[in-house]
């Protein structure tokens, strides 16, 4: 078979780009060995933000006394929690199977897809020619070589575990380890946290990563820090979170010549572009910024690239957030890396137990971090640790991208009572 475009992995980048290139008039192939949707839909953001809402649903109606509400015992049904997980996640996987399924422009094949050189593609016992490629194939957890480490839980494979641990060790203090050590703890299980640096979440700054232990500290989680793991004891149940390793060892790319890093990322420039004419690569497997938002801005760029006016590059603001509870949002320059770069900051910072909302809510903790230019009162950067903190770093993220100063929120009414308003605080 020939087509204009073989897309290879159906991840947050490679489905929406079938579709784009096909509504341009290109004859384009998605192929995918197993399920469609990527990380994000199959054991990642879908899944864990489920089972991450019902911890949260378990931690309020154990703080009813705090609203006035008797609510004798809050007992967790850890199955039903992973099943719902598990249905909400087959829900997308399934709407994006059966827009598919019946499509011959894009096609979807089903299989591992490997180069045969630069304009020839195998899916199985099919051979295509193509005239570009575009590689979606994401990543995987990466398992350090600890002795007894083998029958691990781990990011891709969580949602097969529906036994909840009485004692659970999670190796990596980093946002997926935060994350799933809050979610495991909620449902009921003793957690500790192991990692080899002297602080989670190493990359915030200081105070960030001291709020979010003292949440996780707060409510029973065990931090060992600074920790050298020699070793895991039979009988140990342990979720690994240190990190994630490309999907390229069996892809063929040595038959066209596709560089890629010292760790298997795929080398690519500000257009996506390989090393290779017609080869482009997407998503987690480029390296760089891993989000499922980042990978959907890629599907974005490469239509730019591939059939558009080839305006849109990797020239971007990327946020992120953590899904704690509180949550933290992030956008820009940590204060770390403003001092640095030697630049003239101002940084103001808000705490939320001044904001009437948070009162109301209930939730009072955490702070607004907010630097600005000191020349220009541009926006550098922003952290947010409190309630709502991934929603409300949306009104820094769009000032930014719209180049306006700090003023602009500053200066507008904002609604009254709501966490906004500390957004407003924050650069006021």
């Amino acid at each position: 078979m020939t087509f204009d475009v073989v897309i290879i992995g159906g991840g947050q980048a490679g489905i929406p780009l079938a579709w784009g290139l096909a509504k341009k008039g290109m004859r384009v192939a998605l192929a995918e060995r197993k399920y469609l949707g990527g990380s994000c839909v199959n054991f990642g953001c879908t899944p864990t933000k489920a089972a991450l809402a019902s911890a949260r649903v378990a931690h309020l109606a154990r703080r009813g006394t705090e609203f006035g509400l008797r609510i004798p015992e809050v007992s967790v049904d850890f199955p039903a929690v992973i099943q719902r997980a598990r249905g909400i996640a087959f829900e997308s996987r399934h709407s994006l199977e059966t827009a598919l399924e019946n499509s011959e422009n894009p096609k979807w094949l089903r299989g591992h897809a490997r180069l045969e050189g630069p304009n020839r593609v195998r899916v199985g016992e099919e051979a295509l020619e193509t005239k570009q490629i575009v590689l979606d194939t994401g990543t995987r957890s990466a398992t350090p070589p600890i002795p007894g480490l083998q029958n691990c839980i781990h990011a891709g494979n969580w949602l097969d575990h529906d036994r909840l641990p009485e004692r659970l060790r999670i190796i990596g203090g980093g946002y997926i380890g935060m994350e799933m050590a809050q979610f495991y703890r909620r449902m009921g299980s003793a957690v500790s946290v192991w990692d080899t640096g002297p602080r989670v979440v190493a990359h915030e700054d200081e105070d960030v990563s001291a709020a979010l232990r003292g949440f996780l500290e707060n409510e029973g989680i065990e931090f060992h820090l600074n920790a050298r793991i020699e070793a895991i004891a039979d009988g140990e149940i342990v979720f690994v979170a240190t990190g994630r390793t490309p999907n390229t060892g069996d892809l063929g790319l040595e038959t066209a010549g596709v560089a890629c890093d010292a760790h298997g990322f795929v080398k690519v420039d500000r257009r996506l572009a390989t090393n290779v004419s017609g080869i482009w690569a997407a998503g987690d497997v480029r390296g760089g910024p891993m989000f499922t938002h980042t990978s959907w801005d890629d599907y974005r760029i490469l239509l730019s690239q591939m059939a558009g006016d080839g305006s849109r590059t990797t020239d971007r603001i990327v946020p992120y957030a953590v899904f704690t509870d509180p949550e933290l949002g992030r956008v820009g320059l940590t204060e770390r890396e403003a001092k640095e770069q030697g630049r003239r900051v101002r940084v103001q910072r808000f705490e939320l137990k001044r904001n009437g909302k948070a009162r109301e809510l209930g939730e009072p903790e955490g702070f607004i971090k907010v630097l600005t230019d000191e020349a220009t009162n541009r926006i550098l950067g922003a952290a947010l640790v409190c309630a709502d903190a991934a929603e409300l770093v949306h009104m820094y993220i769009d000032i930014m991208n719209a180049g306006a100063t700090a003023s602009v929120i500053r200066d507008a009414v904002h609604i009254h009572p709501t966490l906004a308003e500390a957004v407003q605080s924050a650069v006021s």
